[in-house]
């Protein structure tokens, strides 16, 4: 098996790091991929269900909690059959389409009628790494996709969306990389610092 040197860092991929360096090994160095768990699954179908909620918001379309849940309904087998995910049986999968349904129609029911217009939604950015003392540039990229950044009075705020109960520790220091990467992110591609950040659920 081929072995390949990291392209990029991530958020993500520090994270795994943090957590278990020979997982991050065998996926980054090793190149061994696996199906998204159904935990999983359930993420990224509520991220897929709030994106499409948020691009119709930056278009001044104001979607309600049954459009978008309509969404998950008619994404959900094919979303399922190209990613291969396997759930344990009929009712798992059952229950975990509930699960993000819930989710989501609780979020869009709770978005407050003042947020500000998106600035950005699911937008994909990549910024050199530059050692903070010389200015050097370090050679390898950081790349992030930011799930939202609002228009807040006092600059951009950075959301990102998270639908665990609970998540592998560390989780405060998980949480603190992903959103300073997001914020570098965010400066180094408008030259703005964010006024906040946040996580949603």
């Amino acid at each position: 098996m081929q072995r390949r040197r990291p392209g990029y860092v991530s958020a993500s991929r520090l994270n795994l790091w943090l957590r278990c360096p020979l997982a991050f090994k065998f996926r980054y160095v090793d190149g061994i991929t696996t199906p998204p768990t159904p935990s999983l699954f359930v993420g990224k179908r509520t991220h897929d269900a709030l994106e499409f909620y948020y691009r119709h918001r930056q278009l001044g379309v104001q979607m309600g909690a049954e459009q978008v849940t309509q969404r998950v309904a008619e994404t959900w087998d094919e979303a399922a059959a190209t990613e291969g995910v396997a759930f344990a049986s009929v009712s798992d999968e059952t229950a975990a389409r509930q699960q993000v349904t819930q989710l989501v129609a609780a979020y869009v029911r709770k978005v407050p009628q003042d947020e500000p217009l998106p600035l950005a939604v699911e937008t994909s950015l990549h910024a050199p790494l530059l050692d903070p003392r010389t200015g050097e540039d370090l050679g390898i990229p950081l790349v992030g996709i930011l799930d939202l950044v609002l228009d807040g009075r006092d600059g951009p705020v950075i959301c990102d969306f998270k639908t665990a109960a609970n998540a592998a520790p560390p989780l405060e220091i998980t949480h603190e990389i992903q959103l300073t990467c997001y914020a570098y992110l965010l400066h180094q591609a408008t030259g703005q610092r964010e006024a906040a950040w946040k996580s949603a659920a």
